[in-house]
């Protein structure tokens, strides 16, 4: 008898090629998201946490874990960010970052009262930039919840799929390569 697979997957292939095309198709301004050109790195681990919060991506949440240490961020911020709690948070990226959670929540579509407020905060430009980082993130969540649920399919649902490695583990590895 087959658990219940609790991890977020695309809900259409239309969802897909939307978050493909918001990528691909603005390859300067994903370079510039991606080295922190118009996203500060802490920022944009921030983003990508908090979405993969929601989504569950074990292998996004290890690696975002581990970078979100390497660009500053505390252990116990981004564990925190890792299951959805914003505590830490620097108070001017809180909204941001909340917007993320929402957006993750709601399938990439954002009520647009939500939106617009992030548009006011933060302006037009910074917004796109958040909203890349943001497509980004949701293909490798959606990419390695997919890989685990072809794994649980093929183990006839005995595979641990539920298994997620913890922050400290991130934590721990992190520290080992940061050390000169």
């Amino acid at each position: 008898m087959y658990k219940t697979f609790k991890r977020r997957l695309y809900p259409s292939a239309s969802d897909f090629a939307a978050d493909m095309r918001a990528t691909i198709g603005h390859p300067r301004q994903m370079r510039a998201v991606m080295r922190g050109a118009s996203l500060e790195p802490a920022f944009r681990e921030r983003l990508m946490l908090a979405v993969t919060a929601v989504n569950g991506c074990r292998y996004c949440s290890y690696y975002h874990a581990r970078q979100a240490l390497v660009v500053g961020i505390s252990a116990e911020e981004a564990e925190g960010l890792a299951t959805g709690v914003m505590d830490g948070c620097p108070a001017e990226q809180l909204p941001a970052v909340l917007y993320a959670q929402h957006w993750a929540e709601s399938d990439g579509r954002p009520e647009p009262a939500a939106r617009a407020r992030i548009v006011e905060l933060f302006g037009a430009p910074a917004t796109e930039a958040i909203e890349l980082a943001l497509h980004t993130i949701r293909i490798g969540n959606m990419a390695g919840n997919t890989f685990d649920y072809v794994l649980y399919r093929l183990s006839l649902g005995r595979w641990d799929v539920d298994r997620t490695p913890r922050v400290g583990q991130a934590s721990a590895t992190a520290s080992r390569s940061a050390q000169p």
